[in-house]
């Protein structure tokens, strides 16, 4: 089987639904919380395991309860840990996180040691497929000069130097709509066709990659034939867009892998990424292989 590395950021999120954003000065009594592991290529990770993928996650977590309920749960789907690093010098990122439930809207507050970064640089698989995060840049570049035949993917959420510095060497740029605004200064109007085309050849002038923009619920811009196209979102009734993009890029490998069609693959992963708001908590909305396959074969 196809081996896939997830390389990058791993975090423990804490999340409070609320049915409006809190006011200022306030005490609140909360009646649920939703505690899982978090970050992207982490979550990609964890999806890909999930839906039986021979997957490996390589990332820095502290040798801490959440560090080790982390690993705990990436190996409960199967997801081959032995390049986890625990470490006694960090602390586990941790992200904070406020639903909106009327809008799904959610605001984030996470610590991370800037100084975080794994000291095992050495990965000695020879994966087939790998996804990164902009996380441990050095080692990113590391697999990329040690496997040349790897299908390298790039989940790029932040116009940070090593996530652009890497998005010139992997196949697949898939970006966020905020790195594609930041990067080239543009601002996507989704009712002027014309301002999402100047943004994706912008973007095409620096970036020799297959990309692909995610635009949240409108789904994702892409280029086929030389036309720059929407693969629409589907419609779902969103209560919390915590991972979504995550989500979006693990299916997005998990179909790449499984040989489909380029716009097929866009389809799987737009199909993913809109269930997994209908849900709270950013593993916990994964959907199951087969409910994302049944909604693609009735798509076609």
């Amino acid at each position: 089987m196809k081996k896939i590395l997830c390389l990058g950021h791993a975090s423990y999120d804490i999340t409070i639904p609320m049915d409006k954003y809190p006011t200022e000065n306030i005490k609140y009594r909360v009646l649920n919380r939703i505690e899982c592991g978090g970050g992207p290529a982490s979550n990609a990770a964890y999806l890909l395991g999930k839906w039986g993928m021979n997957t490996y996650f390589s990332g820095v977590l502290g040798n801490d309860i959440y560090g080790k309920r982390i690993k705990k749960e990436f190996e409960s789907v199967g997801v081959d840990t032995r390049y986890i690093e625990l470490s006694k010098k960090y602390k586990t990122t941790n992200s904070f996180i406020i639903v909106n439930k009327k809008n799904a809207s959610r605001t984030i507050f996470a610590y991370r040691d800037k100084s975080m970064k794994m000291e095992n640089t050495n990965i000695r698989i020879k994966p087939d497929y790998a996804l990164f995060d902009g996380e441990d840049f050095e080692i990113a570049t590391k697999v990329i000069k040690n496997n040349p035949d790897c299908i390298t993917i790039l989940d790029a959420g932040r116009a940070k130097y090593s996530t652009i510095k890497l998005g010139k060497m992997v196949n697949y740029l898939v970006a966020s709509k905020n790195f594609a605004e930041d990067f080239t200064g543009v601002k996507i109007n989704y009712k002027d066709y014309n301002s999402l085309v100047k943004v994706y050849n912008l973007l095409e002038k620096d970036f020799t990659a297959n990309i692909v923009i995610t635009l949240e619920s409108h789904g994702c811009l892409y280029k086929i034939d030389g036309k720059v196209k929407i693969m629409p979102g589907y419609k779902v009734k969103a209560i919390d867009t915590t991972g979504a993009g995550d989500i979006f890029h693990g299916a997005f490998v998990y179909a790449l892998a499984k040989g489909y069609s380029y716009e097929d693959i866009l389809r799987i992963a737009n199909i993913t990424g809109a269930l997994s708001t209908t849900k709270i908590g950013g593993r916990y909305s994964i959907p199951d292989i087969n409910e994302v396959l049944s909604i693609y074969e009735k798509s076609k």
